[in-house]
């Protein structure tokens, strides 16, 4: 992938010599560069820079493929170590003898205990355990468990796991990263993943944001609806017009310092009745994680503000 992405941006950072374009095409079976405009051709007997094998699906290019996953701070040795799996064969496929078996599990023991052999290794072992645990049970992207771990990493590294519950610190990095990336996630729905106290978790968060200095952009509801909308099986004409009674709100002032879960079921439940969709108040605070008074409140205030005859 990474020899595919050069090849791309040689690609584009060159131009043809006749007319000036940058429209090339690499023609693999000959090893010509032609120009896409002119016909030219740019460069001859290029050399293919790919693996000298072929696959057709994306099992056999994992198969076949002669490299290791690439580094990930996911793991608490960033994937650098070696991994002696439980083996009782050779590469020829013959069963090895006991002596050289003994052998291999003694190796694999001690390489074990290698990789975490220090309290810090042990700390991220278990914190990107629990990272992987959390990210799996409330469905974020990689790009969230990667800042997660980022996060995590500086808050050790500036001592501040130091007396705290690991299981803590992980869940406040997390909800931390799913903020930070905008990924509509409560921390009433991280806490419950983990196995902490909600307080534990906030007041780990404050930590976080205080002691690293990190800035959080402002939760925007829009990116809550559909979420919400998803689990409620609500159209998408319906999402659209809740979108833009978030939209004529944040115009006039109406949204800031409110609940953004609130704020986007108040105003799915607005559009489901504009639309003739039968959605009750109930249901959506449900979906939505927030209390019925909730939404009602949040209901009367648009409604109040932009004038709406619903």
């Amino acid at each position: 992938m990474s020899t595919n992405n050069a090849m791309s941006k040689k690609l584009n950072s060159m131009r043809c010599h006749e007319c000036g374009s940058n429209y090339l095409i690499e023609d693999y079976g000959v090893g010509e560069i032609i120009c896409g405009v002119c016909g030219l051709v740019v460069y001859e007997k290029v050399m293919n820079e790919g693996p000298e094998w072929r696959a057709f699906t994306r099992q056999e290019t994992a198969k076949r493929s002669r490299v290791g996953t690439p580094t990930s701070l996911t793991i608490h040795d960033k994937g650098l170590s070696t991994v002696i799996n439980r083996v009782d064969r050779d590469s020829f496929g013959r069963r090895l003898p006991s002596a050289t078996r003994l052998k291999m599990l003694r190796l694999r023991k001690w390489n074990i205990r290698a990789r975490v052999h220090s309290s810090v290794d042990r700390n991220l072992a278990q914190a990107m355990a629990e990272l992987d645990r959390l990210t799996d049970k409330i469905v974020v992207p990689n790009s969230v468990k990667e800042q997660a771990a980022f996060i995590y990493r500086k808050a050790l590294d500036k001592g501040l796991v130091r007396g705290r519950s690991i299981l803590a610190i992980a869940a406040a990095s997390l909800y931390a990263a799913c903020r930070f990336t905008r990924t509509p996630r409560t921390l009433k729905e991280v806490t419950k993943a983990s196995m902490v106290k909600k307080k534990d978790v906030a007041r780990c968060y404050r930590l976080l944001i205080r002691d690293l200095d990190l800035r959080m952009p402002i939760a925007d509801p829009i990116r809550c609806i559909p979420k919400i909308a998803s689990k409620g099986h609500i159209t998408e004409k319906t999402q659209q017009m809740a979108i833009e009674v978030l939209r004529n709100a944040g115009k006039v002032g109406a949204i800031a310092g409110k609940d953004p879960m609130g704020l986007a079921a108040a105003s799915l439940y607005i559009a489901c009745v504009m639309a003739g969709q039968k959605k009750t108040q109930k249901e959506l605070a449900d979906i939505s994680g927030v209390t019925e008074v909730t939404v009602r409140n949040r209901y009367k205030g648009l409604r109040k503000v932009l004038n709406l005859d619903v």
